[in-house]
């Protein structure tokens, strides 16, 4: 799979973190928490290694040759720069190819830029994706995503194995003798997926009325009989690929209108998905999730200084980014067979309660293929 995006007449740069910086990783498949330079130059890519990172470099990156900071350093202090910088190292690299002219990602620092330009260079910048290969996923990136879904779907089922195991006490959930809260089972999540070489950040275990805010992460203990969201979406710890799910559930009796909210947004999740394939418009399917909650009676917008109903996107891309290209959203794009999205609808009362159900899907030719092989299951007893 080539991941060179470099024109005859300009060089690409990279000054970053590949830890960090997904695109680098794309481009190298070589880790490091420190940043380092990439370069692609009329077809050749290449690497820019301090002494510390020069040998795994040449052992693990997928570039061509992997260069020495310190040797180009050292050219450059010969040359009459006194305290060489990356940009200065750049230069000597770009010199010897006679190339003026530079494409960097949009989030190239700024003192790299500018110390560019001093030195006669034109940068232009390119946002993201700045690989747009990026968002078409080939069978291995599937493959990932999928192992890591399925190290998300077996913590999520520890998780609910828990709730079906609590206790009611004064419209609490209990468990062991103490509050079931929160946090206890957030950690659980956690602890299962590092056990499968996953790693969780900001998961999402709210209920009541944190979880009418959908990106509260929730705290304290959790309620019995309202509806409890759990958004789980780790990165594999090897292959370096996300996987996305949401869940909905109520331990208790959840009231009728709660029912009635879960099964409101279940069908319109499920009839998303089977308008998914390629060349479908991500803006038409999620405007069709906005007007059958309008329909169903499930107003949107701002109630005492709260915003309330369907206030955020049906679904985005997944790969070595959570949230990547292309989106279904009030802005959409044209999806296209090998993208991999998710489809997460929800609904949002306070006093109520909240539902958001995601599933993870491969775009195809015809459809879609559901990455997702997880019960949409409501009420855990």
């Amino acid at each position: 799979m080539s991941r060179s995006a470099s024109q005859s007449h300009k060089a690409v740069v990279f000054i970053a973190a590949s830890e960090t910086d997904a695109n680098l990783y794309y481009a190298t498949r070589f880790i490091a928490p420190d940043p380092f330079i990439y370069l692609e130059i009329k077809g050749e890519r290449l690497l820019v290694m301090n002494d510390l990172e020069i040998d795994r470099a040449k052992s693990q990156a997928s570039v061509d040759r992997v260069l020495s900071y310190t040797e180009i350093e050292q050219r450059a202090r010969d040359q009459g720069v006194a305290s060489p910088g990356s940009a200065d190292i750049v230069h000597v690299v770009l010199r010897d190819a006679k190339i003026k002219q530079v494409l960097v990602p949009g989030n190239f620092p700024f003192r790299h830029a500018t110390r560019l330009q001093e030195l006669g260079y034109q940068v232009h910048a390119k946002p993201d994706p700045f690989y747009e290969q990026r968002v078409v996923k080939t069978a291995e990136e599937v493959r990932h995503i999928e192992e890591a879904q399925r190290a998300t779907e077996a913590a999520v089922a520890a998780a609910h194995a828990v709730l079906r195991r609590a206790t009611i006490v004064k419209n609490e959930l209990w468990f062991e003798d103490s509050p079931l809260t929160s946090e206890r089972v957030k950690k659980l999540i956690n602890v299962k997926l590092m056990e499968a070489d996953c790693v969780a950040q900001h998961t999402i275990v709210a209920g009541g009325e944190q979880a009418c805010d959908p990106h509260n992460e929730g705290s304290g203990p959790l309620p019995a009989n309202r509806s409890i969201i759990f958004d789980v979406f780790p990165r594999s710890a090897t292959t370096r690929y996300f996987a996305d799910m949401s869940r909905t559930v109520v331990r208790g009796t959840p009231s009728p209108e709660l029912v009635r909210l879960y099964q409101t947004v279940k069908d319109a999740q499920e009839e998303a998905i089977t308008k998914i394939k390629d060349g479908a418009d991500g803006m038409r399917i999620h405007r069709g999730i906005c007007d059958r909650f309008e329909k169903a009676g499930y107003k949107t917008g701002l109630v005492n200084g709260r915003m309330q109903g369907y206030f955020h996107g049906t679904g985005h891309g997944v790969g070595l980014d959570i949230h990547e290209a292309p989106r279904i959203s009030r802005t959409g794009s044209l999806l296209q067979e090998g993208h991999v999205v998710t489809v997460e609808p929800g609904l949002y009362y306070p006093g109520l309660g909240a539902v958001r159900i995601e599933d993870m899907v491969l775009v195809t030719s015809d459809g879609c293929r559901n990455l997702t092989d997880f019960p949409k299951t409501f009420e855990l007893g």
